[in-house]
């Protein structure tokens, strides 16, 4: 099941009002529409997020291991802190996004647009 931009806006409101993290682990995300949405520490473990587009989205300390962003696009993306510890990221452009302390271990970043990322 394909989760919608709608409602991911409604879990978010959801659990900023919680005060707990948003939690997508594993969710069908592909080539949905992210950009600009402050995703700051969410669970998107195992999530596919193939196609999608994240510009200027903020995923600072979010868990994205094992996650798919094959040919994502997180251009200006703030993915500071991030978990992406064997992410798929092959064909993802990155372009100045900000990876400074993510967790990148076993990350393939074939044909990945690193041009301008900032690693420290």
């Amino acid at each position: 099941m394909v989760i919608t931009r709608e409602e991911i806006d409604k879990l978010l409101s959801n659990s900023q009002s919680d005060g707990k993290p948003l939690s997508l682990e594993g969710a069908d995300l592909t080539r949905i529409n992210l950009d600009g949405l402050d995703l700051s520490g969410a669970n998107l473990r195992g999530a596919v997020l193939a196609g999608a587009s994240l510009r200027e989205a903020t995923l600072s300390e979010a868990d994205l291991r094992e996650a798919d962003l094959q040919d994502a696009d997180l251009e200006e993306a703030d993915l500071s802190d991030a978990l992406l510890t064997d992410a798929e990221v092959a064909g993802a452009s990155f372009r100045g996004a900000n990876l400074v302390g993510a967790e990148v271990e076993d990350v393939n970043f074939t044909e990945a647009n690193l041009e301008d990322v900032r690693f420290l």
